[in-house]
């Protein structure tokens, strides 16, 4: 049950984890209210991508995800204070892994969205400010749920570099077990676990 419902949440996340660098005259919060209606509409009208298409998936996630999300921060933060003492080889390759970790994870999360729609709460930010939580409350099925964004201004837009779901950041959630693994096996003992349960996701997809 907690696992289907976190699959649903993560999938809701990834309506607002996307599209490319919004105008700099863009708010934050209506950067991630526009995106999310796209992305809700193209998912709602791709039947491919609701039975599970890999391609349309991947093909969803690289044109409307990726530009969105800051990876090179959320791996830092992540990783927390072991990223310096990695390689820039280290680093690296800490940064691809766990970007296919969280791109397999977003796409197929993408197959469970339904009926979702995302109601955002009042900003509370100032013009000048270069990073600001968006709360966005997630209505479907069952009770509303929380969920919540970090983002940072990049250029002339903005990149999420965290989220909330279920009342836990997504950084502060991996850089536990981040931490874990470290401690045990080294920063490569790290990245060959990313890399091993990347390449057995792959197996199965």
């Amino acid at each position: 049950m907690l696992k289907s419902r976190w699959t649903s949440l993560i999938a809701t996340a990834t309506l607002v984890l996307a599209s490319a660098v919004a105008h700099a005259q863009t708010a934050p919060d209506a950067w991630i209210k526009q995106i999310s209606g796209e992305v809700i509409e193209a998912v709602k009208a791709d039947k491919a991508i609701q039975a599970g298409d890999t391609k349309r998936i991947q093909a969803l996630v690289d044109a409307k995800i990726l530009p969105g999300v800051d990876f090179q921060r959320m791996t830092s933060s992540s990783v927390g204070r072991y990223w310096r003492q990695a390689t820039p080889e280290q680093q690296k390759r800490l940064q691809e892994e766990f970007k296919t970790l969280l791109v397999r994870t977003y796409a197929g999360a993408l197959t469970q969205v339904r009926d979702q729609t995302v109601e955002l709460k009042p900003l509370r930010a100032k013009p000048e400010d270069v990073e600001v939580v968006v709360r966005s409350e997630i209505k479907g099925k069952g009770e509303p749920i929380q969920l919540d964004y970090r983002l940072a201004k990049a250029g002339e837009g903005w990149k999420i570099y965290d989220v909330n779901v279920l009342g836990v950041w997504l950084v502060e959630s991996y850089r536990a077990s981040f931490a874990q693994e470290i401690s045990a096996s080294g920063i490569d003992g790290l990245i060959a676990k990313l890399a091993e349960k990347n390449k057995a996701a792959a197996g199965k997809g």
